[in-house]
């Protein structure tokens, strides 16, 4: 089998279980706490750092937010048992880079990367975020070439693959829907929040043999929680979340 098929192949296979990539992140946390120290010895330096970091996985979240603010139905989607694109999307923070929605999630998990401050721990991270990644997008770019033929090779040979290259802008086809954002991203923001909580809390016991959290992580859990659980009734329960072509 040819390199490249091999790669696709893999991807297809990955793309089916990505939403299983933090538990590989998981087990590289496990012995990287081993070593972790609050910041300079000072617990409150530590949660200027933490919120930092959060800054970090909060600017990745933004930006996809403001990809999936633009997208229509059956794209950009969380489906797992296959690949799904009814349209080519080249508008907007497509026309900028192919994958948008896999650059915000390497920041997001970038940011919780450097919470525990330990050098090599997003360096692993981006390694091994790249080596799984990439064998998905090639299967996503393998899928999409074949359904699109020239409309993806025209746009691929122009279009950067990860990294955005913001002077080739075009203007979204669709309007940005609040509502799409709030219907297909709130469990990302809980994610992202529970995340550095747990780390949190984690190095805290880890130093002073003891769980709690500082009040800063403990406010944005507990609202976060409140939203994702709102929303979440809300998006299975009613329809208000619901916006037509998206």
């Amino acid at each position: 089998m040819k390199l490249e098929k091999k790669l696709v192949t893999t991807g297809y296979w990955l793309f089916r279980w990505r939403s299983y990539f933090p538990i590989i992140m998981i087990l590289i946390f496990i012995p990287a706490m081993a070593e972790y120290k609050y910041l300079g010895g000072d617990r409150e330096m530590t949660t200027y750092w933490g919120l930092f970091s959060l800054f970090i996985g909060l600017f990745g979240l933004f930006f996809r937010i403001l990809v999936v603010g633009h997208t229509p139905q059956n794209t950009s989607g969380r489906n797992t048992r296959e690949q799904i694109a009814e349209v080519l999307n080249t508008t907007g923070w497509y026309s900028v880079v192919r994958h948008p929605l896999y650059f915000g999630n390497y920041l997001m998990g970038l940011g919780i990367a450097i919470f525990p401050c330990i050098w090599w721990l997003p360096v692993i991270y981006t390694l091994s975020f790249a080596l799984y990644y990439e064998r998905i997008m090639a299967a996503e770019e393998d899928f999409l070439r074949t359904k699109f033929g020239e409309d993806f090779e025209k746009w691929s040979e122009i279009t950067p693959g990860f990294f955005p290259a913001f002077y080739k802008w075009d203007s979204p086809s669709l309007e940005f829907s609040f509502k799409n954002i709030l219907r297909r991203e709130y469990s990302s923001l809980f994610a992202l929040v529970l995340s550095f909580s747990i780390l949190d809390m984690t190095g805290n016991f880890l130093i002073e043999k003891k769980f709690y959290l500082v009040p800063i992580w403990n406010y944005l859990f507990w609202i976060t929680l409140v939203a994702y659980l709102i929303l979440r009734t809300v998006k299975r329960h009613t329809t208000m979340l619901d916006v037509k072509g998206r």
